[in-house]
C-alpha cells in the first residue's frame, strides 16, 4: 500500500464512517478501484476504525467519562443489593439504552457474519446499499417529528435503532445514517438521536476490531507500511472529529436528506458500472 493509498482510505474512513454515506461501503469501492488486496489492507483497516474510535471520545469525551462512572455506581448499586436502578438519573438510563441497542446489533452481526462478508465482493450490492441508505435518509428527515428525551425513550426504541445498526453491516448501507434514521423514526429528538447513533457505535466498533484483531496482526506490521499506517489512522481520527461536528449540525438543521441526493448518485453509478464491464 502507497501512502498516497493511505492517505485516500483514511480521509474516506474518517469522513464517511460519521457521514450518513457508508465506511464500509466507501472502502470496499477504493480497494476494488485501487487494486488492493483484502487481505493486505485488513490490518489497516482495523487500525482505521481505531482512529475513528479517537474521534468520538474526542467528541463525547464527557458523556463517556459519565457512562463509565455511572457503570461504576451501577455495578455497586448491583452488588450492594439495591438492584440495577435503570432510572436512577438520565445518564443511567442511556448506559442502559446503550447495553440493550447493542445486543440485537452483535446478534445478528455474529450469526450472519459470513453472509454481510460475502457481500463486500460484490461491487453491485454496494450500489444497492446506497441506494438504500439514500431512501432511508430522505424519509426519516422529511417524516421524523419526534420530542423525546432519554426519560421518554423505550428499550423497544433501542432495539429498533440496534436492530437498524446490524442492517449497516451490509456494505453501502451507512452505520451512522441507518442509526441516526432509527432514532428519528422512535421519535427521538434530533440531538439526541445524533447523540445516541455515535454512542452505541462505541462497542461495534470496538467489537470489530476485536475480532478483526487475530487475523489482521498474526503475521504483525510491515515496517514499510508503518509510515502510511500511521498517516492514514491519524487523519481517520482527525476527519471523522470533523465529520461528528458536521453531523450534529446536518441532522439539527434537518438537512440530512441532502445526502440522499449522493448516495443515490453514487450507488446508481455504480450498479450501472458493475452490469456495463
Amino acid at each position: 500500500m502507497t501512502l498516497f493509498e493511505a492517505v485516500i482510505l483514511g480521509l474516506a474512513q474518517g469522513f464517511s464512517e460519521f457521514l450518513p454515506i457508508s465506511s464500509s461501503g466507501h472502502l470496499a469501492l477504493l480497494q476494488y478501484f485501487f487494486g488492493i488486496d483484502g487481505e493486505r489492507v485488513l490490518s489497516f483497516a482495523a487500525l482505521l476504525h481505531v482512529g475513528t474510535l479517537f474521534s468520538i471520545f474526542a467528541v463525547y469525551y464527557r458523556e463517556i467519562g459519565a457512562l463509565i462512572l455511572e457503570l461504576c455506581a451501577t455495578i455497586r448499586d448491583i452488588c450492594t443489593g439495591k438492584g440495577p436502578l435503570i432510572n436512577a438519573n438520565e445518564t443511567r438510563r442511556l448506559g442502559f439504552m446503550i447495553i440493550v441497542a447493542t445486543i440485537p446489533t452483535a446478534i445478528i452481526g455474529l450469526l450472519f457474519e459470513k453472509l454481510f462478508s460475502g457481500l463486500y465482493s460484490a461491487i453491485i450490492a454496494v450500489g444497492a446499499g446506497l441506494l438504500i441508505t439514500g431512501c432511508l435518509l430522505w424519509f426519516a428527515d422529511k417524516l421524523a417529528r419526534g420530542e423525546k428525551d432519554i426519560a421518554e425513550m423505550k428499550f423497544r426504541d433501542a432495539v429498533f435503532v440496534g436492530v437498524l445498526q446490524s442492517v449497516a453491516l451490509c456494505p453501502g448501507v451507512s452505520r451512522s445514517g441507518s442509526t441516526i434514521v432509527g432514532g428519528l423514526f422512535s421519535g427521538l429528538r434530533r440531538e439526541l438521536a445524533v447523540r445516541f447513533a455515535f454512542l452505541i457505535s462505541i462497542p461495534s466498533v470496538l467489537g470489530a476490531v476485536v475480532l478483526e484483531a487475530p487475523d489482521a496482526f498474526r503475521d504483525g506490521i510491515d515496517g514499510e507500511l508503518l509510515v502510511p499506517v500511521i498517516v492514514g489512522v491519524a487523519l481517520s481520527a482527525l476527519t471523522g472529529f470533523i465529520a461528528i461536528k458536521a453531523m450534529i449540525r446536518v441532522v439539527s438543521n434537518k438537512k440530512l436528506g441532502y445526502f440522499s441526493f449522493y448516495t443515490w448518485i453514487v450507488g446508481a453509478a455504480v450498479i450501472l458500472y458493475s452490469l456495463l464491464k
